[in-house]
């Protein structure tokens, strides 16, 4: 107490000279703007942070994928199984990585500043599998595992989750998928307080559902998205475009996860394009960053 009265004085003072200034100083206006443009550049807002999911380069190893998500400016990734890693790595991204392999790829994320919070999408056959996938994301310091779990593993996913500290985002692909509907991503949510949703919002729209509504549904169990646009409405088969092109209300979507803090990743997912996507994912940054500062 007696250290905070110290600074009390000064703070005041400053408190007074800062409501007699107004908004006119251009010094000032120069810091907020500046300050503004280092929360775009880097993704990210109080609340949620811009990331891709490494499917949108899978055409390319995790190296040189991980170079394009760094040329774009992006420095979080949703890592997927099976991807060659390349870089002088051999194997793939998962849960077989040595240790040597695993320690390679560290450095190589260091090296630019880029980190793996999330990985997906994966469906583990039994509870063996989720502990290996669960020690890799604890390896990786992951928040959490992206997952269409086995229905009858709900409690058992739950569980492991709550142990290791990491969340279970249950993501939504196209009819006939078990989880096609938020109503079935709620379900498994219910008394199970670490699984949520990845709310991919172009398999909702291909799906006929309005990915506003769906994520109203959701409210508090929205831990990741996959961000992305589509061609058509209600069709399982539509292309994607680059977000803003297509069909969904990006704005509308964007406003709705600060309404709910979410406090998640956007996963850039662009699944369209696939050899020459770079410029489509640097369009998708700077149109979110756009409304990024319309939420401001």
């Amino acid at each position: 107490m007696k250290r905070f009265a110290g600074f009390l004085l000064p703070a005041l003072l400053l408190a007074f000279i800062s409501c007699n200034s107004n908004s006119t100083s251009t010094t000032s206006d120069s810091t907020a703007t500046s300050e503004n443009d280092t929360s775009a550049s880097s993704g990210s807002t109080a609340n949620f942070k811009l990331g891709v999911q490494m499917w949108t380069f899978r055409m390319f190893s995790f190296a040189d994928a991980l170079n394009k998500v760094d040329s774009a400016g992006i420095k979080n990734i949703e890592a997927y199984w099976g991807q060659d890693l390349g870089g002088g790595m051999t194997g793939a991204f998962g849960a077989d990585m040595n240790a040597d392999t695993r320690n390679k790829l560290k450095q190589l994320l260091q090296s630019k500043g880029i980190q793996i919070v999330a990985m997906g999408v994966i469906t583990p056959k039994d509870k063996a599998e989720w502990i290996k996938a669960f020690d890799l994301a604890k390896d990786f310091g992951l928040s959490y595992i992206t997952s269409e779990p086995i229905k009858t593993q709900w409690d058992m996913v739950d569980s492991l989750a709550g142990v290791y500290g990491i969340k279970v985002a249950i993501h939504d692909h196209p009819k006939p998928n078990p989880y096609w509907s938020p109503d079935s991503v709620l379900a498994a949510a219910q008394g199970h307080p670490n699984i949520g949703s990845c709310a991919d919002i172009g398999h909702w729209a291909r799906n006929g559902i309005d990915p506003v509504e769906a994520l109203k549904k959701l409210e508090g169990h929205v831990i990741g998205v996959h961000l992305k646009d589509i061609v058509k409405f209600n069709d399982t088969e539509a292309a994607d475009t680059v977000v803003s092109k297509g069909v969904i209300d990006i704005p509308a979507v964007l406003r709705e996860l600060k309404r709910q803090n979410f406090n998640g990743m956007l996963s850039i997912e662009h699944e369209s394009n696939w050899y020459h996507s770079l410029p489509d994912i640097i369009l998708t940054r700077n149109y979110y960053e756009e409304q990024l500062n319309k939420l401001q």
